[in-house]
């Protein structure tokens, strides 16, 4: 009998209905003969009350200070509460289950309360639960901090958490249950002739989930390539037994390795985020030291810096500067830049939040040419103009005015034929 992760995210458990309906989903895959361990998200929008109870933004909220660590056990109790009911409707429903939180693995996690990273799982206890038959309910988002503390993973983190237990207990694949069917060439909500993939590599999906698609925790999508789990996107809404074959021609997306994809795509899908704020430094001194300076006090103050562009100014000796942060950052990030602007010399800095990154991704750039001209060519065809531009081996994201974002997403799916699929 093989072990089997299946993860559910807030919305497949947002009321007792739906985690009855989890439940029969559960039982299914135990009565095909699986050992199942389920990971738990907390019920849809209760992390997000938490949160509001620990930072005062809440209608009722006591207006607390936070601190880290205690925000960690406040937000904590969301997977908590669900991992119990859930444990409750499996048990009366004839399956032996009980519900686990992250420190009664334990799942190992580093003291970055609130944005914790695991280091480890000790998953002895675990398998013997599950090799004796009973289907072990796991709280997803949290961890244990080596001297005792809760400690959570980030929003999103479930994800990560169910990957890191698949690894951990040797599972044939962690199947993610979502509000969603798969993961899709480009946002359907935007894109309306958008193509369910039925395989993505680990490399494509990571882009994707980087840029802004929202289907899987960037972080849990670079934990199962590290550690090559297969990996199954697919909707909790789906009857029991009609999860996606091992071909991939089912419901559902399969996250592969690239060489289990026969038939290689130039591109696989267009990501954007709208969740981006561009900085601008005018007349920074061109010499050795300065992109030092700027990018290792942000890196102190944990900002996370996108793309990057450095140009001539027109005074001699000088160079302007743009980079990408997230929007909550941008304040912080143009405080941190002022703080130096004295020992510097720079002239100005700006700030503009009314911008967005769109990105085109495929494994099958690195083989072939033309890619960047045809995203150029139909951008320009709308009228859209290109702020910035960054590459890799397999994506080409370009940052644009916030207004155009659909048209964009919309006409690069359209160029990459991605509507043909």
């Amino acid at each position: 009998m093989s072990r089997l992760v299946m993860k559910f995210g807030g919305t497949s458990v947002a009321d007792l209905e739906r985690i009855r309906r989890v439940a029969r989903l559960v039982q299914a895959e135990v009565a095909a003969g699986h050992k199942v361990a389920v990971v738990v998200s907390a019920m849809a929008g209760k992390t997000n009350e938490l949160v509001a109870w620990t930072d005062g933004s809440g209608a009722s909220a006591p207006g607390l200070t936070p601190s880290d660590d205690e925000y960690d056990v406040v937000v904590a109790s969301g997977e908590q509460v669900t991992a119990g009911l859930l444990a409750m409707a499996l048990r009366n429903a004839g399956t032996p289950a009980r519900s686990w939180m992250g420190w009664q693995i334990p799942i190992i996690a580093d003291d970055a309360h609130g944005r914790a990273r695991i280091d480890d799982v000790e998953p002895d206890r675990l398998i013997a639960a599950m090799d004796a038959g009973q289907v072990a309910v796991i709280a997803g988002f949290q961890g244990v901090t080596r001297d005792g503390r809760i400690a959570t993973l980030g929003r999103g983190g479930s994800d990560t958490s169910a990957v890191a237990i698949a690894a951990a207990v040797k599972a044939i694949r962690c199947d993610i249950y979502t509000d969603v069917d798969g993961v899709y060439t480009t946002d359907p909500r935007i894109e309306s002739k958008a193509r369910k993939l039925n395989k993505i590599s680990y490399e494509e999906m990571l882009e994707m989930a980087s840029l802004g698609a929202k289907v899987l925790q960037t972080r849990s999508v670079e934990l199962a390539m590290a550690q090559n789990v297969p990996l199954r996107v697919l909707s909790s809404f789906v009857e029991p037994g009609e999860a996606p074959s091992l071909d991939g021609s089912g419901q559902g997306t399969i996250v592969c390795d690239e060489d289990e994809i026969m038939e290689k795509r130039i591109v696989s899908g267009v990501a954007y985020s709208r969740d981006e704020a561009k900085i601008s430094l005018f007349g920074l001194p061109d010499h050795p030291g300065v992109s030092s300076i700027i990018f290792g006090a942000l890196a102190d103050a944990n900002v996370n810096v996108d793309m990057i562009v450095q140009s001539h100014a027109r005074t001699a000796d000088t160079a302007n500067m743009e980079f990408t942060v997230g929007k909550r950052d941008a304040a912080r990030a143009v405080d941190i830049v002022r703080a130096a602007q004295t020992s510097i010399g720079f002239d100005d800095v700006a700030v503009n939040d009314e911008v967005s990154k769109v990105s085109v991704i495929g494994v099958g750039m690195r083989s072939h040419t033309g890619v960047a001209k045809t995203m150029f060519a139909a951008l320009a065809e709308k009228g859209v103009n290109i702020q910035v531009i960054s590459t890799s081996e397999i994506k080409i994201s370009v940052l644009i005015d916030a207004a155009y974002t659909e048209l964009a997403v919309r006409a690069l799916h359209a160029a990459y034929g991605l509507d043909q699929l």
